[in-house]
């Protein structure tokens, strides 16, 4: 069992608090937006044996065990992160596993390099992931109904909203929901940066379910993501609830502190709320054009305590365990590689003593007995 030394990413929408807060640490005064634990060659954790990828690549069947990689091959297939949003993160989608291994060997045969700015797929694997609140986490989730997003456009007064709002209300919906995130990707950007400001000032001045996208508005004045961000739900996680967010379905966190675990990618295609590069016609290609509710997740408990955030795919199994003081201890021993993660209070697992923000890989077939009192979340594979 490793313990496991891990990377914190700075980058800038991060809180300068939370993650500090969960660690016991003092703030740096610079943003730290996400912890990762795995063996992504970006931030690999590290071990007392080495980085967590060349523990696996000189022993894959061992630490990862045959099942796993027979179904996955020789790498860890998930990424974990603590995730701490201090500002709204890019609206984006990720593919599904088809379009991801089209797009990125299109990208290959044209030879664009892996590391441009206009890259879209830096791999060819999809990244479905769940986001599981630690705090109370906000986001925009999905398409809400058109007709609902007609009225709430409509409220706002602005003039240049009123031929989407009229697209809105025509049927069929996933052919109103395209035109409308299409004129608002393509039109003028002087134009559109006059209709956001209009619309900024109006959900100002309105609050309530506006709100949250005044709040973005503030964070990116001017930005076309900012009237893209309104077709969708917004979604506010208690603590302990969870999103799911498959392929093609337009999302982007807010605000808040939550545990965040994802196939191993890097595929991203966005929508707005970035400076970053929008390949508009791809991204239409991949976005799904149908309302959905956002579908919070609540874990499902079993007889032995472990409650689990039931998904579709089989790359990530995430769980979690409240752990009573004085508690029998429980055996998570597995065939398949496992991270644990404590988020509260002290987990005793094997000789490591797990503090908020410490976590262990534990290699498959590994003995794994853990006791509190503490939160103890467990990240593994369906296999």
């Amino acid at each position: 069992m490793d313990r496991l030394d891990n990377t914190v990413r700075p980058y800038a929408w991060g809180s300068t608090t939370a993650i500090p807060q969960l660690l016991g640490v003092e703030p740096t005064g610079e943003p730290q937006a996400e912890m990762w634990m795995g063996a992504h060659p970006g931030a690999p954790s590290r071990t007392d044996r080495g980085t967590l990828v060349d523990v696996i690549a000189a022993a894959p069947e061992k630490e990862l065990g045959a099942v796993a990689v027979a179904k996955f091959g020789p790498r860890l297939p998930f990424l974990l992160k603590i995730l701490a949003a201090g500002a709204p993160l890019s609206l984006q989608v990720h593919p599904d596993l088809e379009q991801a291994k089209e797009g990125y060997e299109e990208e290959e045969r044209r030879g664009v390099p892996v590391d441009a700015p206009h890259r879209n797929y830096k791999d060819a694997n999809h990244k479905p992931e769940l986001i599981c609140a630690l705090t109370e986490f906000d986001g925009l989730c999905g398409f809400r109904d058109p007709r609902q997003t007609a009225d709430l456009l409509d409220g706002l007064g602005v003039d240049s909203l009123k031929p989407y709002v009229d697209l809105l209300r025509a049927h069929p919906e996933d052919a109103a929901l395209r035109e409308v995130l299409t004129a608002v990707l393509t039109a003028d950007p002087e134009e559109m940066a006059r209709t956001v400001a209009e619309a900024t000032a109006a959900c100002s001045r309105l609050g309530g379910a506006y709100a949250p996208y005044a709040d973005v508005a503030h964070h990116y004045p001017g930005d076309p993501g900012v009237i893209a961000a309104m077709l969708l739900n917004h979604v506010r996680l208690q603590p302990g609830e969870a999103l799911y967010l498959g392929a093609g379905i337009p999302h982007a966190y807010l605000d808040g502190l939550g545990v965040e675990i994802m196939a191993n990618s890097d595929n991203v295609l966005r929508c707005g709320l970035t400076p970053k590069h929008i390949d508009v016609p791809e991204l239409l290609r991949i976005v799904r054009f149908e309302p959905s509710d956002p579908g919070v997740l609540r874990p499902e408990a079993s007889p032995d305590g472990e409650e689990v955030y039931e998904t579709p795919i089989d790359e990530f199994r995430l769980s979690r365990y409240v752990l009573p003081e004085g508690g029998t201890p429980h055996d998570l021993t597995r065939a398949t590689p496992q991270i644990l993660l404590c988020t509260a209070g002290s987990v005793r697992t094997g000789e490591h003593e797990l503090r908020p923000g410490q976590s262990v890989f534990v290699s498959a077939g590994e003995k794994a007995e853990v006791s509190g009192p503490g939160t103890l979340f467990r990240a593994t594979v369906v296999a």
